[in-house]
């Protein structure tokens, strides 16, 4: 049996993907006053921003799903402060200058056959010029990624939050 280079097997692990994207914690907490306040005073006391930030509220805990503007570092903090959290994808795309962005992005993802999961705003601009975006959840996400970016959607990824 052989391993390592020689073996000729091709893998490709999920940080080698192939669509621009954006790692969102899902971080559990108590259903308990302040919890929320808790967590975000440990990102407001380092120097990672909380880009995006939305509470999906359940009988036992909530859901934070949360959007660091440097991932390892929002690692590190959710380790450190020992929260349980899980990690996801999402596609951060930029809206369109229209009458109707929305509209138009989900249109393009409905045409490409693309199950939106679910989507927010992110709370601060993406990018040099701070534009505004939305991060989308999708069942699909290299179609996805392709659908946008094939009708001319401008999609931003990890390093664009640090801007």
């Amino acid at each position: 049996m052989s391993f390592g280079d020689e073996a000729g097997v091709e893998y490709q692990t999920s940080r080698g993907r192939d669509w621009p994207s954006v790692r969102q914690f899902n971080v559990f907490l108590a259903n308990r006053m302040g919890a929320l306040l808790e967590l975000v005073r440990k990102f407001e006391s380092t120097d990672v921003r909380v880009v995006s930030l939305t509470v999906v509220e359940t009988a036992d805990c909530a859901i934070i799903r949360l959007v660091p503007s440097d991932y390892e570092r929002g690692y590190e903090v959710l380790t450190a402060a020992k929260y349980p959290f899980t990690e996801s994808d999402l596609i951060v795309v930029k809206l369109p200058d229209d009458d109707r962005p929305l509209l138009t992005i989900t249109k393009a993802l409905l045409s490409a056959e693309i199950n939106i999961c679910y989507m927010y705003p992110l709370l601060t601009g993406v990018g040099p010029l701070g534009n505004t975006a939305i991060a989308v959840h999708v069942d699909d996400f290299e179609s996805a990624a392709a659908a946008l970016e094939g009708n001319g959607f401008t999609l931003f990824t990890e390093s664009d939050l640090r801007e």
